[in-house]
C-alpha cells in the first residue's frame, strides 16, 4: 500500500538517512562518486522550513519510507538547512514560479512511479496556492524524470563544492497553469 502525507518533524531522521543513500547509489553513471559523496555531503538534506510550510511530503510504501520531496513558496532554489544563509521570502505566486525542491526516492524503490506521483501532488498543491510555473535545480540523476514530467531545462548550473568539486545540476521549468 502507498501513502503520500505531510513529512513530520519526527520524520527528519529517517528521511535524512534516505537522502543519504538515494544521494549516492542513484547518482551512480551521473555523477562521479567524488561529485556524489560531495554533493550528498554538503548540499542534500532536508529543509525544515517545508517541514514546517507544510509543503514537504513522504510517501510511505508498506509502511516503510520510500520517497520524499516537496514544494516551495520561498525562493531558496536548493539545498539543505546547512546551506541556507539568512531569511527565505516568500515569492508572489502570480509573478514567481513556486519551487520543487529535495525529491529524492529510497535506491530500493527507483523506477517504481514514486517520483512522478509525488511530483504530480506537489504540482497541484502549488496551482492550489496560486502558483502559474514550477522551477526547481535537478541533479543529472533527476534530470530524465523532471523532462519525461513536462520540465525543460533553462540554464545549466555548476555549484563548486569543498575540495574544488564541480558539480553540474540544471535549471528546469515547466507552466502548470495559464497566466
Amino acid at each position: 500500500m502507498i501513502q503520500v502525507r505531510h513529512a513530520t518533524q519526527a520524520d527528519i531522521p529517517a528521511m535524512e538517512a534516505l537522502i543519504a543513500r538515494s544521494g549516492i547509489e542513484l547518482s551512480a553513471g551521473f555523477y562521479t562518486p567524488e561529485q556524489a559523496q560531495a554533493v550528498t555531503r554538503h548540499v542534500f538534506g532536508v529543509d525544515t522550513q517545508l517541514v514546517a510550510d507544510q509543503t514537504y511530503f513522504v510517501i510511505e510504501k508498506d509502511g516503510s519510507l520510500a520517497a520524499c520531496g516537496g514544494w516551495s513558496k520561498r525562493s531558496t532554489l536548493f539545498g539543505a538547512d546547512r546551506t541556507k544563509q539568512g531569511a527565505d521570502p516568500l515569492l508572489d505566486p502570480s509573478t514567481e514560479p513556486a519551487r520543487i525542491r529535495a525529491f529524492f526516492v529510497d535506491p530500493s524503490a527507483a523506477r517504481q512511479g514514486l517520483g512522478r506521483m509525488l511530483l504530480q501532488y506537489c504540482s497541484d498543491a502549488a496551482a492550489a496556492g496560486g502558483f502559474n510555473t514550477l522551477e526547481l535545480a535537478a541533479t543529472m540523476p533527476g534530470v530524465p524524470l523532471y523532462q519525461a514530467c513536462g520540465f525543460e531545462i533553462v540554464e545549466p548550473i555548476e555549484i563548486t563544492l569543498p575540495g574544488e568539486v564541480l558539480v553540474p545540476l540544471a535549471k528546469m521549468r515547466k507552466q502548470i497553469k495559464a497566466a
